[in-house]
């Protein structure tokens, strides 16, 4: 039985698939910092100095009794909250990475696209007697005047 687990985890799919597991994981996390460090700063600054991250609504107080002046105190007092500043980062943040992966399997499907086109006609052939380049549907070589089939060689 170890044996099996050991040949189905050696196989490439699942390696490849944990691989991009881990940098996804590693991604979401960059991404997260992004929102909560770069992004959302300046647009409360904007909104007058709003900090997304202590937005919330208390439903029931907690052993103390609240105003809670930050999310984090209300939480230590035990306070049931809706944290809609945690949700508005977290949402930007899945924006941030669904356009991310949008934009790499548009990659992924153009590079398909140019795999997959058909080589082109060819335009010329060989004269099988004088063997010089010549247009496809020539009938004579214009090299050596030997008659030629229709058909390219």
């Amino acid at each position: 039985m170890l044996k099996e687990f050991k040949e189905f985890a050696m196989r490439g799919n699942v390696v490849d698939m944990a691989v991009g597991i881990i940098i996804g994981a590693a991604f979401g996390t960059i991404v997260k910092s992004l929102v909560a460090d770069i992004i959302m700063p300046p647009i409360g600054l904007l909104l007058g100095n709003v900090d997304f991250s202590n937005l919330f609504v208390v439903l029931k107080q907690g052993t103390i009794a609240g105003p809670y002046t930050a999310l984090v105190d209300a939480q230590k007092a035990g306070a049931v909250t809706i944290n809609y500043g945690m949700f508005a980062n977290t949402v930007i943040s899945f924006i941030i990475v669904a356009f991310s992966v949008f934009l790499l399997i548009r990659g992924i499907n153009k590079l398909k696209r140019e795999e997959e086109t058909p080589p082109e006609e060819p335009t010329t052939k060989e004269c099988p007697h004088c063997l010089s380049t010549i247009p496809i549907k020539a009938t004579r070589c214009g090299h050596c005047t030997s008659e030629l089939s229709a058909e390219p060689a």
